[in-house]
């Protein structure tokens, strides 16, 4: 066999490895009950409990945040994550959270917050507007 096709052999190997090393450490969407039963990092979508207490002291330890939330199909789980308190965060709307269980807990390495649209009262004001306009003719 020629020295080139040897090569070629090796780097497409080492392509289709790299493939499949990049789609294996990718998570999948699931609720809490569905996290109980894996240990690898899985993504779960729901809304944060705002009458329980979110836990954030930046004085004594700057990398623990921990809250309550409910996935979308109602059972609630208390959230810790290592890290920063994300900025207006009581204003989110959906939370997507990647992560796994530990001991009951859900222990999230990342957090995607959706907050309400900046869009949403250019909206309302523009109709109240149209609404004020019309009324003036």
């Amino acid at each position: 066999m020629k020295k080139s096709s040897i090569f070629g052999l090796v780097v497409i190997a080492i392509a289709i490895a790299v493939i499949i090393s990049v789609y294996s450490n990718t998570s999948s969407y699931g609720n809490f009950a569905d996290a109980e039963k894996t240990t690898s990092e899985l993504k779960v979508v729901g809304r944060l409990n705002k009458q329980k207490e979110l836990h954030y002291d930046a004085t004594k330890d700057a990398n623990y945040f921990s809250f309550y939330m409910r996935d979308t199909l109602g059972t609630e789980r208390k959230v810790v994550f290592t890290g920063t308190k994300p900025e207006d965060f009581e204003k989110s709307e959906q939370i997507v959270l990647t992560g796994k269980m530990v001991r009951g807990e859900f222990h999230a390495s990342s957090i995607l917050m959706k907050c309400p649209s900046k869009y949403t009262q250019d909206k309302i004001d523009t109709k109240e507007f149209k609404a004020k306009q019309q009324a003036s003719i």
